[in-house]
């Protein structure tokens, strides 16, 4: 195997994301190490205010003051971004990498035609002409499964329906087939039927051209058909991450239980939904045990300390002093 074939996508090492605010330090992103594979899709879960979000801008290199990355290395095809200059992410960005935004329109600029963008988005890293960027433009349209692509290239955004903005704003960012997106949310405000088109026709680009998506989501049930990993986040670190399957039938985290038992379609019908007892803790307050053991069934003594990330499953990895290992050998801490 080449050495270029052997090089992840994405390799995310150790990355710590703070904001310097005038209460205090904001440790948003603590630790997160990740690893994405060429035409894989992991999601990334947790509950807001878990960091899913400032993971993804942070790998992106698109965070605003006052946060910045305080550690770690983020590798994109070998090269750590965290270490290039303005200019030279910029080139990377809307090109080999790009971001879906939960909201259209900060993709979208609303006076403009979805031509005029299209356009502009491929001739800012494309030597082509005005006319075979439009085609470009309109055969991206094409692929994401928009109907008369030519008509929806003259309309103005506010011409088009919260679905139709997104698809425009998904094709945006598939414009130069990048070897990499980062999708925050993108589908949470739209019907379900269109939610279930768009996840399809992205799992698909993705299989197609060979990029690594990385989706962020609340909702465990989306990535349950969409991932081919999960990686669960918990005020600012991952408390559990494998496979879609291994995680989501055999969990080990009492964190990512509550999550799969608070789903609708796991409560029965009539009975009060099950939650998580309990609110997340304050992020500039965290206290110097395991960020979860005050909302916990399965506290002990050790749980006073933070817990670092193990393997008690080949391939599945858990933050957590006491795992449920139903399934599997229960594992002894010292």
């Amino acid at each position: 195997m080449s050495t270029s074939m052997s090089v992840p996508t994405l390799e995310v090492r150790n990355l710590r994301t703070q904001f310097f605010t005038p209460d205090g330090v904001l440790p948003a992103v603590d630790d997160v190490s990740l690893r994405l594979e060429r035409g894989r899709i992991l999601g990334l879960v947790g509950e807001s205010g878990s960091g899913k979000s400032v993971t993804g801008f942070s790998i992106l290199g698109l965070l605003d003051a006052p946060g910045r990355i305080v550690g770690g290395q983020v590798l994109f095809q070998g090269q750590d971004l965290v270490t290039l200059d303005r200019q030279s992410l910029r080139k990377l960005q809307g090109n080999r990498i790009a971001m879906i935004f939960q909201d259209p329109m900060m993709t979208l600029n609303p006076v403009l035609r979805v031509e005029a963008q299209m356009i502009d988005a491929v001739l800012a890293h494309s030597k082509v002409s005005r006319q075979q960027a439009r085609e470009q433009a309109r055969d991206t349209l094409g692929m994401m499964g928009i109907a008369s692509p030519d008509e929806r290239l003259r309309a103005y955004p506010h011409q088009l329906s919260g679905g139709m903005r997104q698809r425009v704003a998904i094709a945006i960012a598939m414009l130069h087939k990048p070897d990499l997106i980062i999708a925050d949310e993108p589908t949470t405000a739209l019907d379900v039927t269109i939610q279930a088109q768009i996840l399809s026709e992205v799992q698909k680009l993705a299989r197609q051209h060979g990029t690594a998506l990385i989706w962020i989501t609340h909702d465990l049930s989306i990535v349950a058909g969409l991932a081919d990993e999960i990686a669960v986040m918990y005020s600012g670190r991952i408390v559990e991450q494998g496979s879609v399957d291994a995680v989501l039938d055999h969990s080990l985290h009492p964190y990512t239980q509550g999550l799969i038992g608070s789903l609708p379609s796991n409560n029965r019908r009539g009975q009060r939904l099950r939650q998580i007892p309990g609110l997340t803790p304050n992020v500039l307050h965290l206290p110097p045990t395991c960020a979860f053991a005050a909302r916990c069934e399965r506290v002990a003594q050790a749980c006073l300390e933070r817990p670092e990330i193990t393997e008690p499953v080949a391939g599945h990895l858990v933050r957590c002093f006491h795992p449920v290992m139903s399934g599997h050998a229960e594992v002894q801490h010292g």
